[in-house]
This record gives structure tokens, sequence and C-alpha cells, in this order.
């Protein structure tokens, strides 16, 4: 299934999205329907059927209890970083107003030059927990969606803790929608994922590179701290990044950012 949050009478409503339809389902969002043991009956359901034609898709999970994200988890970035590889997983985090939407515009900061692109792959919480094992992590994975970890350079740099160019207002897009797990390979490996700025590939890479794979992720979050439904993990870009670039490339207004991951989803974020 492919779930979506959308504006709807200017209110946000989960949906299910077929070829030809969304579907209307009995929550506000996704993140709400996954709060549900029974989530997936829920998101089966019969409901009023709209058109796709027009649909203003909201961030898939509007307000996650929590987003974690990883750096340095591509072996291609590691390497133009020409930081050494992590032992363990590198963690950091966003706040929910890092989110819009999957087609909404991008607005560059007046405060940066270096606004960068970062393609991500990040997966959804089904089913919480603490201390899960990687041999049962997929098992609480509802699915997977697009992400962009679009980056303010100068805020990141401007100390050793770079949250504030990680979670700027609204650089951050999420969906179009969640794709189950039961729809793609086990835990999203082997998938091509890319960037392309104006059509051209910045970014390109396969989701079985990970350093630190899907499983081994959740399992390691989850000793640290307990995974709730709806909470989103980014689980880190490949190499190909503007700021390491010779010379450095950045995005410009104007410019149509495209974040694509097979199977999964297609984003489109013009920066004005």
């Amino acid at each position: 299934m492919k779930l979506a949050t959308v504006r709807v009478n200017g209110e946000a409503r989960a949906a299910r999205i077929t070829d030809d339809a969304a579907i209307l389902l009995d929550a506000a969002d996704v993140g709400e329907l996954l709060t549900d043991e029974n989530w997936a009956q829920r998101a089966a359901a019969d409901g009023e059927s709209i058109s796709l034609d027009g649909l203003d898709y909201l961030p898939v999970i509007p307000r996650p209890d929590k987003i974690v994200c990883l750096g340095l988890n591509y072996a291609t970035h590691i390497a133009e970083t020409g930081r050494e590889t992590p032992e363990f997983p590198t963690l950091f985090g966003k706040y929910s107003g890092a989110l819009t939407g999957a087609y909404a515009d991008i607005t560059k900061p007046h405060q940066s030059e270096t606004l960068d692109w970062e393609c991500e792959l990040a997966l959804v919480i089904g089913k919480g927990g603490r201390d899960i094992r990687a041999e049962d992590a997929l098992d609480h994975i509802a699915g997977y969606t697009v992400s962009n970890d679009v980056t303010v350079r100068e805020w990141q740099r401007r100390t050793r803790q770079y949250l504030a160019g990680k979670t700027w207002e609204a650089l951050t897009p999420l969906g179009p929608w969640l794709v189950t797990s039961d729809e793609l390979p086990p835990g999203a490996s082997g998938l091509k994922i890319e960037t392309i700025v104006d059509g051209e590939v910045m970014q390109s890479s396969n989701t079985s590179d990970l350093l630190f794979d899907v499983p081994a992720i959740v399992a390691y979050t989850s000793e640290v701290i307990s995974l709730k439904p709806g909470d989103v993990i980014l689980t880190g870009t490949p190499g190909g990044v503007g700021n390491a670039r010779d010379p450095k490339i950045f995005l410009k207004p104007g410019q149509l950012l495209e974040t694509v991951i097979e199977k999964v989803g297609h984003q489109k974020n013009r920066i004005v």
C-alpha cells in the first residue's frame, strides 16, 4: 500500500493512494493512523474516493515524536568528506518543523549561499519498542518514504554540533507517501537512489550500499531511546553533495530539486 497525508478542504487527512484515486481514511494523518496497532486493516478500509489531480501532499508523517538522522552512512559520502569510517552509527536529530511536502516549494534561507542536497531513504516505525534486536527490526517498520536532508552548510559548520544546519524550517521534504514494507525488498535494500538538479544527476547510488543497514540502524537507535509508531529515521546520503564538489555547487532560486528512490517515490521541489 501507499499511504499519504493530504490536505482536503483545508484539513489534513490520511489517504491510501491507488493508481487512479486517493481513498480517504479515518485518521487525520498517517502518523495518527500508525498509533493504532491495527493500522494496516484501517488503511485497507473503504472510504471516500477523490481525484489524484492537484492533490496537496503534506509531509507523510507531519508531526513525528522524533526524527533521527544518520550521517556518514555511505562509503562514497564518507570518502568525499575526508572523514574516517565510523565504528558506530552517527546520529543526529531534526524537529518536525523542518519537514515539508514532497512537491512544496523550498525557500532558500536569506542567511545562506550554501544550500545543499542530500537524498535519503527514510524508514517509518510501525510498532514501537526498546532494545529491539536486529533480527526483529524489520517487524517494527511500517514502511519507507523519500526524503532530502537539504542542509544549510554555513550553519552546519558553525560549531561541532551541526543541528542548526540540519533542522532549518521547512527544508526537509518527506513523502509523497509511505510504501508499506510488504511492497519492497527486506530493509528496502537494492533500490536506486538519486538527486537530480535541473535534470542533471548529482547523486546516484543504491540502498544496498548503506554502511549500517536498516536492521542495524533500528536496533542501535532503540538502545538509545524507545521508538514509537510514526517515528522517522533518515538513513544517510551517498556521495555527490554539492559541498564536496570542485568547484562547489549549491542550490539557487528557480532550480528544480528532484529526489528519486526506485519503487518508493519521486519528489519535486522548486527552490524559491
